[in-house]
């Protein structure tokens, strides 16, 4: 049985704790500085038509630029501190980072999310945690997408600080990895789409959750209880 599984025959489970404060500030965090970069980095690859009158008057593109810097730090340090978290707080916080691959109850569970996703199960299993689907994609998007975009991002940023800066000693190495510095830009790009497409995929899924499944989702982000409801009848099975 997978961790996090509820599977007691004909009972609902009691309510349980599971986001602890620190993690559902870093998840609303994340959401703002997240959006925050994808709109001031949209407009630093795509700039908008030049104003008129003195260029000496307008600091637009300066101000876009910091935006994108700034939340870039909110992102990194939020990210840093969720892996502390993960090392301190309790075994949901973990979820992120520690996805039991090399269990094959892990894959059956993913299995059967999929099927449940896909309409071909009619009953979903209920579970504490994140789904074993949903944990792998958190793993994948939000765990490794992270630091790519982390990595790949102030590398860019060393080019602006310069040789020798520390965000260059730290970071400079990445450059070379793929090549050159537009080679690094276009991943980044790149980056930043394929990490919209996963959160617009996990809207969905939350809200298809709360609405189909019989555990709470986005409630869960909020006050951190796991609440569930169901037919009695049912078991948590898949």
């Amino acid at each position: 049985m997978l961790s996090g599984e509820t599977s007691r025959e004909g009972i609902i489970p009691a309510p349980v704790y599971v986001w602890e404060l620190p993690v559902r500030l870093w998840h609303w965090i994340n959401a703002l500085s997240i959006t925050t970069l994808a709109v001031t980095g949209f407009l630093i690859g795509s700039p908008l038509p030049s104003l008129t009158g003195e260029a000496s008057d307008h600091f637009m593109m300066g101000e876009i630029r910091f935006l994108h810097f700034a939340a870039a730090y909110v992102f990194a340090i939020g990210f840093a501190l969720r892996i502390l978290w993960a090392i301190v707080g309790n075994v949901y916080s973990r979820e992120l980072f520690l996805p039991p691959v090399l269990s094959p109850v892990f894959w059956r569970g993913i299995t059967a999310q999929l099927r449940w996703y896909l309409f071909l199960k009619k009953d979903p299993v209920n579970f504490t945690g994140h789904n074993p689907l949903a944990q792998l994609a958190m793993f994948g998007f939000a765990g490794l997408g992270s630091l790519f975009m982390i990595l790949t991002g102030f590398a860019l940023y060393s080019a602006d600080q310069g040789a020798g800066s520390l965000t260059d000693r730290l970071f400079g190495w990445v450059v070379p990895l793929f090549g050159q510095l537009q080679d690094v830009r276009t991943w980044h790009h790149l980056g930043m789409w394929v990490i919209l497409f996963f959160i617009a995929a996990h809207i969905y899924m939350a809200i298809h959750e709360d609405i189909m499944g019989r555990e709470s989702m986005i409630g869960t982000m909020v006050n951190g209880w796991r609440t569930f409801r169901g037919d009695r009848r049912r078991s948590g099975r898949s």
